[in-house]
């Protein structure tokens, strides 16, 4: 089992756990995840790694309250131990130094883009990265954005923390006014669609980490299928992360929803 060696609200419903798994630590990188089951006849969910300490042999993991697991998993608290963690899990980020980059991340979303940002960023790209909520009190780790891009832009509905509007409205400003050269975008599935029919206007390559249902996390159940370019492929070993211009995001969010009123039970 794994010991949950810190626990920090972010907001009302998103949690930052930090839990003990060196091994994973050691191993892990940017875009890495991870299948968490909380109990023996708990439900597994994934999770992306926000970040590690191999000093103290840790993994942070950012958890949005949805349904009844993710739930129970957040009521946990120091000293108590998750039943399994397996990973990492999936493909890991390809970084390479391309130019400017534009990361624009929604919600619970900005968690898995932390490590990827400070990837493009340790190398030597130009990173300007766009957060977007709702609301004010939902912006989570923008000092830890801060610290390693070149600049941030906060993007709020109700306008009641930096800029009103989505995060659409973001990234197609900085579009307007220098060249980029690629988008990283994460976030709610309606998001990452409208990001990529924008960037696929302006002909700038976009990659989407994606966050569709899963359920074993090594292809062999399917349950995370997605179409890209016109053929089937599994988010948890192909992915998370696909040429956004070639992923159906309709078919994803059409499956998507299908649990939606049992998650909210």
């Amino acid at each position: 089992m794994n010991r949950i060696a810190s626990k920090e609200y972010l907001s009302a419903n998103v949690v930052k756990m930090e839990v003990e798994a060196p091994l994973i630590a050691r191993a892990r990188k940017a875009g890495h995840f991870v299948i968490v089951k909380s109990g023996e006849k708990g439900e597994r969910i994934p999770l992306t790694i926000a970040d590690a300490d191999t000093d103290r042999g840790t993994i942070t993991l950012i958890i949005q309250i949805v349904g009844k697991s993710s739930r129970k998993i957040c009521g946990l608290n120091v000293g108590d131990e998750i039943t399994d963690v397996v990973g990492p899990l999936g493909q890991a980020t390809h970084v390479a130094k391309v130019g400017t980059v534009v990361c624009a991340g929604g919600g619970v979303g900005v968690a898995p883009l932390l490590p990827i940002v400070e990837a493009f960023y340790r190398a030597g790209n130009r990173v300007i990265v766009i957060l977007a909520a709702r609301t004010k009190e939902l912006v989570i780790l923008e000092d830890r954005m801060r610290a390693s891009a070149d600049e941030v832009v906060v993007m709020t509905d109700d306008g009641s923390y930096g800029k009103k509007g989505l995060v659409t409205r973001g990234v197609e400003d900085v579009i307007l006014r220098e060249k980029v050269d690629l988008c990283v975008t994460i976030g709610p599935a309606v998001m990452m669609k409208f990001v990529s029919l924008l960037t696929k206007q302006y002909e700038v390559p976009t990659m989407a980490s994606l966050n569709t249902i899963m359920v074993d996390g090594s292809g062999m159940c399917g349950a995370c299928r997605i179409t890209v370019g016109g053929k089937i492929r599994f988010v948890c070993v192909d992915g998370p992360e696909f040429d956004a211009h070639q992923v159906d995001f309709d078919e994803m969010l059409m499956r998507l929803n299908a649990y939606k009123d049992i998650e909210n039970k």
